[in-house]
C-alpha cells in the first residue's frame, strides 16, 4: 500500500497507481503509518430533508416555474421564511451553505410582484461577482413565472443605457453596499420610482458584514430607511447568513429593529469525513513542522488522482498561486490536464472569474485553489472535498468553507491542515473544539463616532435634518448632539424658525465620494504585462504595497511575473513574464503611537511592582521596508531587497500593557533577552485574546514597542530607557470596541496567557504558544532567526514564566 500513497512521502513519485473515489482513498490513507499525524478523523453524519407543502397563496405562475424545475415541495425553513415575509416581518435566515436560502426570499418577493406590478426590491450582495452570479438565475425564474418585472445588476461596470433602465423599469435592483452608498442614495430624487414603491430589501451574506464594513452598512441602512420613508415606503428587510453565533442580534443591529430568526434548516446533507492532519514535526528542538502548504498540496494531489473534485483554500493570494504551481507540478506526469486545475482569487478580471465559475458548474475543473472569495454563495456546482491550508481564523469561516463540498447529499471530505502559528496549533492539539465549540458572533458598532459622523454628513447631503428627528435606532438626543457638532464645524448650517430648527448641508463637497465602506483606498492598482500591453489583473491599494513593489514576483495562474515598475501615483504596475526559482514575501514594520489615552490604571502586582494598563486612541503605521526571496519547494531564504513606498497609517483603538524600564533592568537576563521574552508573551496574549473574544485573529493587531518604536527596535536602536509595551489594537480604523473589552479583563489576559504557555507540550516555547506568527511558512525563517541569530539563545519560555512569577501572576486553576 505504501507504494501507492504519495501525499505522505517527502518526495512524491510520479505515475503511481491511483485510487478510485473518495472512500477507497480514505481507506488507503488510514492504512499508512504516517496517519498518526492525524489528530482528528471523525464522520459527521448527514440528515434527511424535512419538507413542507408549497403555500397555497403562492402565485400560479411562480408555482409552475418551481414545478418545471422539479421542485414540488419546499424545505421547512423555506416555508417558514415565506410565511414570515408574507406577513410583513423582518427576517434573517441563518442556515448552512447550500440550503436553498435564495428561494426563501425570492418566492415571497415574486409572489408580491405577481399581484403588484409596481412593487420594487433591492438585493444587496457584498461583491460584484456575487450579484452577477445571482442575476441570471433570478431573471430566468422570473421569465419562467411569467413576470414582466426585470432584474438588473447596478454597479460600477453597468453601462449608461442599462443604468437608465435600472432606474425606470427594473423590479429587482441588484447592487452592492458601495454603490448604494455612493451612487444611489445621494441621487435618490432620480430613483423616486424605486424608493416610493420599495417593498423589500434583501441583504445576502449577512455574516460578511462585521467589524468596520458591517458598521458602515448599518449606517447605510439607516440612510436607506430614512429616504424610503421620505418617498412614502417602509420596506421589509430580509437577510440571509451563513451560520454565526448571533444571527438574530446581528440582524437586529444591522437594520435597527427586531427581526424574526429562522435557523432550523430542512435541507438534506450528506455525511462528511472531518480530518485534521497536522504536518509532522521536522525539528523537535525548535518545534518546527513540515510546510502546511506543501502538505495540503500533497493531499490534494492524491484527491485529484482519485477523481475527487476538490476545492483548496489558501490564506493569501500569494499562497494560492504557490499552491496552484505545486499542484500542477505534482500532477505533471499524471493524465490530468493542467487547465483542469485553476486558481480563483481577488484580482482576477471578471471575465476570467465567470469562466472559472462556469467550468466548475459544468464539471470541467477537477481542482480549484481559492482565497476566501469562494466562501460566498457563488454557484460552483458540486464538489467532493475541501482542503483548508491553515485554519481560516474562525470556526464560522471554517464551516462556511467546508460547506462548499457535499452539495448533492453525497459523502464528502473536509480536511484541515493547520500551520505552525499558535491558533492553528491550539486547535490541532484540541481538535474536538472545532466540532463542539460555539460559532463566533458577528459584531458591529454603528454608533462608532468616526463612522457615524461620516454617514451623518452623507445623510445631511441627501435630506435636511430636523432638530427632533431620529435616524433609525439612533435617538433624537444623540442625533441632535452630533448635528450640533457638525454645525460647530460648519459642515451643516442650522436654520432656526419659531417652530423648528433645520440642519442643511453647508459644503460644496460631495461627502459620499470620500467615505469608503471598507476603509481602504478606492483606487485599485492595474497590473499590465509589458510584453503584451494587456491588463492581467487588478489589486487593492493595501495589498499592492506588499505584492506589487518593484522586483516583487507577482504570481498569476501559476506563472511568475516580475514587477519592473510601479507607477504609484497613477495606480499602475508594469510586469514581465519570468521563470525564477523563487517567489517574494514582503517585510512590514509596525509602529504604534498613542494619540489619546482614554483610561489608564496601575495594577499592584505585588509589594514591589505595579503594572500600567492603558486604553485609548493610537496611530498605527505599517510600512513595507523590504522583501525576501523564498525558493520554491525548499522555502529557504535566498536573498533580500529593499522597498521604498509610502507608509500606510490608520487611527484606531488599543489596549496596552507597559513593563516599566526599572522592572526590565532588575531582571538578571540581558535586556534584549527580556524584550524577546515579552515579544513571545505578546503572541500568547494575542492568541488568548482572539479566542476569548471569538474573533478572527486578523481583526486584532499586535505589536511590541514603546509608544513610538516599531516591533523589533526595542533593545537595539533606542537602547535602555524606554518602557517595553505590548499593544493589542483593533485592526480596523476607529475600532469596533475590541480594545475596550480587553482593557476590562487586562490582568485576566496575562493569567490566561500563562496557562497557555504552561500547558503547551513544548519545552522552550514553540509556534503553538509563543512562537512566531509572521506569515506563511514562518517555520522556515522567522523561528530560526529568533532562536539562532540572537545573542541570547536561552529558554524564552522559562524567562516568560519567571517574569510572570515576579509580577505575581499565576495560571488559571
Amino acid at each position: 500500500m505504501d507504494t501507492k500513497l504519495t501525499s505522505l512521502r517527502a518526495e512524491p513519485r510520479p505515475l503511481l497507481p491511483s485510487f478510485n473515489g473518495l472512500s477507497e482513498l480514505l481507506a488507503a490513507w488510514r492504512g499508512h503509518n504516517r496517519w498518526r499525524n492525524v489528530s482528528l478523523d471523525i464522520e459527521l453524519p448527514g440528515h434527511d430533508a424535512s419538507y413542507s407543502s408549497i403555500p397555497s397563496s403562492l402565485n400560479a405562475g411562480v408555482r409552475e416555474a418551481l414545478v418545471a424545475r422539479g421542485i414540488k415541495k419546499l424545505y421547512t425553513h423555506q416555508k417558514d421564511a415565506f410565511d414570515a415575509i408574507a406577513s410583513g416581518r423582518d427576517v434573517v435566515i441563518a442556515t448552512p451553505t447550500a440550503s436553498g436560502k435564495s428561494l426563501c426570499y425570492n418566492l415571497p418577493i415574486l409572489n408580491t410582484f405577481a399581484s403588484d406590478p409596481t412593487a420594487r426590491a433591492i438585493y444587496l450582495f457584498p461583491t460584484k461577482a456575487l450579484a452577477r452570479d445571482q442575476e441570471e438565475s433570478l431573471r430566468q425564474l422570473m421569465r419562467e413565472a411569467g413576470l414582466s418585472q426585470g432584474a438588473i445588476t447596478y454597479d460600477g461596470d453597468t453601462p449608461g443605457d442599462a443604468r437608465r433602465a435600472a432606474r425606470e423599469r427594473a423590479g429587482v435592483l441588484m447592487t452592492n453596499p458601495d454603490m448604494l452608498h455612493s451612487g444611489i442614495l445621494p441621487h435618490h430624487a432620480q430613483w423616486a420610482r424605486l424608493f416610493s414603491n420599495l417593498k423589500y430589501v434583501v441583504i445576502d451574506e449577512l455574516h460578511m458584514y462585521r467589524g468596520v464594513f458591517g458598521s458602515h452598512l448599518a449606517n447605510v441602512v439607516r440612510r436607506l430607511r430614512r429616504l424610503a420613508n421620505f418617498h412614502g415606503s417602509d420596506p421589509v428587510f430580509v437577510m440571509a447568513s451563513a451560520t454565526i453565533g448571533n444571527p438574530e442580534a446581528h440582524a437586529s443591529a444591522m437594520i435597527g429593529r427586531p427581526v424574526s430568526c429562522i435557523e432550523n434548516s430542512g435541507a438534506p446533507t450528506g455525511s462528511r469525513q472531518f480530518i485534521v492532519y497536522n504536518p509532522p514535526i521536522v525539528n523537535a528542538e525548535l518545534g518546527l513542522r513540515a510546510s502546511y502548504t506543501k502538505t495540503a498540496v500533497s493531499l490534494t494531489a492524491d484527491l485529484v488522482r482519485a477523481g475527487v473534485s476538490t476545492l483548496v483554500f489558501g490564506r493569501s493570494r500569494t499562497g494560492v498561486e504557490v499552491m496552484l504551481k505545486y499542484i500542477r507540478d505534482a500532477l505533471v506526469d499524471d493524465p490530468v490536464d493542467a487547465e483542469s486545475i485553476m486558481a480563483y482569487r481577488g484580482g482576477y478580471l471578471p471575465k476570467r472569474r465567470r469562466a472559472i465559475e462556469k467550468a466548475l458548474r459544468d464539471g470541467e475543473i477537477k481542482c480549484v485553489v481559492a482565497t476566501n472569495a469562494l466562501e460566498l454563495g457563488i454557484d460552483i456546482g458540486a464538489l467532493d472535498a475541501v482542503v483548508c491550508a491553515g485554519y481560516p481564523g474562525s470556526i464560522a469561516a471554517m464551516w462556511q468553507r467546508f460547506g462548499r463540498a457535499g452539495r448533492r447529499q453525497e459523502a464528502s471530505a473536509a480536511i484541515l491542515v493547520p500551520s505552525s502559528v499558535p491558533l492553528d496549533q491550539y486547535f490541532a492539539n484540541q481538535p474536538q473544539l472545532l466540532v463542539h465549540a460555539a460559532i463566533e458572533q458577528a459584531r458591529i458598532d454603528p454608533d462608532n463616532i468616526e463612522i457615524l459622523i461620516q454617514h451623518l454628513k452623507c445623510a445631511a447631503f441627501e435630506l435636511p435634518f430636523q432638530a427632533d428627528e431620529s435616524l433609525g435606532d439612533l435617538g433624537a438626543d444623540e442625533l441632535a448632539e452630533a448635528l450640533q457638532f457638525l454645525a460647530h464645524h460648519r459642515v451643516v448650517h442650522a436654520v432656526k424658525s419659531e417652530e423648528k430648527t433645520t440642519y442643511h448641508w453647508a459644503s460644496d463637497a460631495y461627502p459620499a465620494s470620500s467615505v469608503s465602506l471598507r476603509s481602504v483606498g478606492w483606487d485599485n492598482f492595474v497590473i499590465i504585462d509589458l510584453d503584451t500591453d494587456k491588463t492581467l489583473a487588478e489589486m487593492d491599494w493595501r495589498s499592492a504595497h506588499t505584492m506589487l513593489h518593484e522586483q516583487a514576483i507577482y504570481q498569476h495562474d501559476a506563472e511568475q511575473y516580475q514587477v519592473e515598475q510601479l507607477d504609484y501615483e497613477n495606480r499602475k504596475a508594469f510586469v514581465r513574464l519570468v521563470k525564477p526559482d523563487y517567489f517574494t514575501t514582503a517585510e512590514t514594520h509596525t509602529t504604534v503611537s498613542v494619540t489619546e489615552s482614554d483610561e489608564s490604571g496601575l495594577v499592584d502586582m505585588n509589594p514591589y511592582w505595579t503594572l500600567p494598563l492603558g486604553l485609548g486612541e493610537v496611530s498605527v503605521v505599517n510600512k513595507v521596508v523590504g522583501f525576501k526571496k523564498i525558493r520554491f519547494e525548499t522555502h529557504e531564504n535566498v536573498g533580500f531587497g529593499e522597498v521604498h513606498l509610502p507608509a500606510m497609517q490608520m487611527h484606531t483603538s488599543a489596549f496596552w500593557v507597559t513593563f516599566p524600564e526599572a522592572f526590565v533592568a532588575a531582571r538578571p537576563e540581558p535586556r534584549a533577552t527580556v524584550v524577546d521574552a515579552l515579544r513571545g508573551l505578546s503572541k500568547a496574549m494575542h492568541l488568548v485574546a482572539a479566542s476569548g473574544l471569538m474573533i478572527d485573529p486578523r481583526d486584532l493587531g499586535r505589536t511590541l514597542g514603546d509608544r513610538d518604536e516599531p516591533d523589533g527596535q526595542l533593545g537595539t536602536s533606542r537602547g535602555v530607557g524606554f518602557d517595553p509595551t505590548i499593544f493589542l489594537y483593533d485592526s480596523i480604523p476607529g475600532g469596533v470596541g475590541l480594545a475596550t473589552r480587553l482593557f476590562d479583563v487586562g490582568i485576566q489576559l496575562l493569567v490566561r496567557a500563562r496557562t497557555l504557555i504552561e500547558t503547551c507540550i513544548c519545552n522552550e516555547g514553540c509556534p503553538g504558544c509563543i512562537g512566531p506568527a509572521a506569515g506563511e511558512d514562518e517555520q522556515f525563517s522567522r523561528k530560526t532567526a529568533d532562536s539562532v541569530q540572537t545573542p541570547f539563545n536561552i529558554n524564552r519560555r522559562r524567562v516568560i514564566i519567571d517574569i510572570l512569577n515576579q509580577l505575581g501572576i499565576t495560571g488559571e486553576q
